[in-house]
């Protein structure tokens, strides 16, 4: 009975484990196998927790098998390598009661601070309704496109992988979440520079946020540099946009919020976007100066009058 028992839970835990296999790959003007490099499996759990939980080197066809032991369904996995000091990321894997799992092929590279430049392949700019205040929230999506064969990776501090222009009234500059590094990107006066290597292959997302002060009627957003395609966003409809083949797209709902759309393809360089603001709605706290101005008036026609008063008052004396 006892064997049963323990036979039983040995069954159950061997179903609980999954097997993780993929193959590793040198990137450059033909992938090639990557044989005896470390594969390291990574389990993320909720909030960002967790760590390194099995790892292997690949063979010499670039082949690796890990496992997870026990599968958390709050969690995720993901397999990296690294190659010449920089780490690379498989996309996520959730096991989702599987016992097998195939990984899409992970490519390593060679690294080079001189190459092709990395180009914005894309940018989408969102720009929200005025705040209580009158500021506005924008926020900055450019997808960066490596089209060299190498990882590019910045020379020194004063030579960023990218930069790209921002409009110079913008404030409050953050950096989002996307697949670059915050620590590895920084405003630089009207520019934002990015210091974080960038692979060949897909275009790696860099997301950033600024304000518009509550006075900036409009904003005119620079096009520094070749970019596919410009995508706007715009929550208050009722604004304007303004850029050379600039289409109208319609208002989307998003979020139960709606947004106009607008696209500019290719655009020359260098050219702006303008998007002219309308005026916000009426708060009291707008009578204020109009009120305080009232006020000033009157006590200067006040003072007037008494001065007048006070002549004619002479003048009487005068005459008696």
């Amino acid at each position: 009975m006892l064997l049963a028992l323990l036979g039983g839970g040995a069954v159950d835990l061997e179903a609980q484990r999954v097997a993780v296999t993929g193959r590793l790959y040198h990137g450059g003007r033909a992938a090639t196998p990557l044989a005896r490099a470390w594969v390291v499996l990574h389990e993320v759990s909720m909030g960002g927790r967790g760590g390194p939980i099995d790892s292997v080197r690949s063979d010499a066809r670039g082949a690796y098998a890990l496992a997870i032991a026990r599968p958390d369904s709050d969690a995720i996995y993901v397999v990296s390598s690294w190659y010449h000091g920089i780490a690379y990321f498989s996309e996520p894997i959730r096991p989702a009661r599987r016992t097998a799992v195939s990984v899409a092929p992970l490519t390593v590279y060679d690294t080079s601070a001189t190459g092709p430049a990395v180009r914005a392949a894309r940018r989408v700019i969102t720009i929200a309704r005025p705040q209580r205040d009158g500021t506005r929230d924008v926020l900055e999506l450019v997808e960066l496109e490596n089209p060299g064969t190498a990882t590019r990776v910045a020379a020194d501090s004063a030579h960023p992988v990218w930069a790209g222009a921002l409009p110079p009234r913008g404030i409050q500059f953050q950096v989002g979440q996307g697949d670059l590094s915050p620590r590895a990107v920084a405003r630089n006066g009207d520019a934002v520079a990015v210091f974080a290597p960038i692979p060949p292959g897909d275009p790696k997302q860099l997301t950033y946020t600024y304000v518009l002060p509550a006075d900036a009627d409009h904003v005119a957003i620079p096009i520094d540099q070749p970019t596919t395609e410009v995508d706007l966003l715009v929550e208050d409809t009722t604004a304007t946009v303004a850029a050379p083949g600039v289409e109208a797209l319609g208002v989307d709902a998003v979020e139960r919020r709606r947004f106009a759309r607008y696209r500019v393809r290719a655009p020359a360089v260098p050219a702006q976007v303008v998007v002219t603001m309308p005026r916000g709605p009426f708060h009291v706290q707008q009578l204020v100066p109009v009120v305080v101005g009232v006020l000033a008036l009157a006590l200067v026609v006040a003072f007037v009058i008494a001065l007048r008063k006070e002549d004619v008052r002479h003048q009487m004396s005068d005459v008696r």
